[in-house]
């Protein structure tokens, strides 16, 4: 395993939630690389064991399982699946996420549901499971939230999504309070524009220049550039004064007024 001084994550387990997908994929990796061993849960269980695969290719240890984050049951058997694997748990990354661009008059209560249940509750359920985990074996841990830059101001079209990352912003803080007296740190990190399979309909030619026209570095993000952050937060000895911090990685978009 490579030594990554301060950054290594050797001896950790990271449980990376949403990993299936482009972004939570590559921060998994990016984890494994620097020395954790990975369980990958995606509510697509192909997609976990198909990313689980690759990084097992590169000669890192992880697993791939089915599981619907907004479970709560789900949740406590793909804990039990890792336990039995690992042995512990010591990172958690909560990447589940949906998007819809449907203007607000037209959102239904179903779709407002759905969204909110994916990407707030989702968090607030494996916080739960996978926190209490970490509180009751009391060798700390770092949770890492993924936030978004509709958190606030929010975007428009995402009203749904924008609403949800603001609440997954308060639980990152409100738990930062919470877990601190057990030493386990809670921080998110707020992507710019990534384009992935949830926002790319979303990415007319007319968003696309009032994005770059907002984006000082005037490109979209690559999902490798999520990894430092990544690896930063749940790194013990880089990050061990960190918590309640909303990390951003959007090429200055929230730096930008007029």
């Amino acid at each position: 395993m490579p030594d990554k001084g301060i950054f290594s994550l050797k001896g950790q387990v990271a449980v990376v939630i949403g990993g299936g997908g482009v972004l939570a994929g590559a921060m998994a990796t990016g984890l494994a690389q620097a020395g954790a061993e990975i369980a990958i849960l995606d509510v697509s269980k192909g997609s976990a064991e198909v990313r689980a695969r690759s990084i097992e290719t590169l000669g890192f240890k992880a697993i791939g399982l089915g599981c619907d984050a907004t479970s709560k049951t789900g949740l406590e058997q793909a804990l039990a699946d890792v336990l039995k694997r690992f042995g512990h748990v010591d990172i958690l990354v909560n990447a589940a996420g949906v998007n819809s661009g449907t203007p607000f008059f037209e959102i239904t209560e179903e779709e407002w549901q759905r969204i909110l249940n994916i990407d707030l509750t989702s968090v607030f359920l494996a916080c739960q499971v996978f926190g209490k985990a970490m509180v009751d074996a009391g060798k700390g841990g770092s949770i890492i939230n993924i936030s978004s830059a509709s958190s606030g101001p929010p975007l428009s079209k995402v009203f749904t999504y924008a609403v949800a990352k603001a609440g997954v912003n308060q639980i990152t803080q409100f738990l930062a309070r919470e877990l601190a007296p057990n030493n386990i740190r809670v921080n998110a990190i707020l992507p710019g524009f990534f384009p992935a399979e949830q926002n790319r309909k979303l990415l007319t030619d007319e968003r696309v220049a009032s994005i770059m026209g907002h984006t000082p570095m005037n490109r979209f993000g690559e999902s490798s550039e999520l990894v430092g952050a990544a690896v930063y937060l749940a790194s013990r000895q880089a990050s061990s004064f960190v918590t309640g911090s909303i990390l951003r990685v959007d090429g200055g978009f929230t730096a930008m007024s007029i």
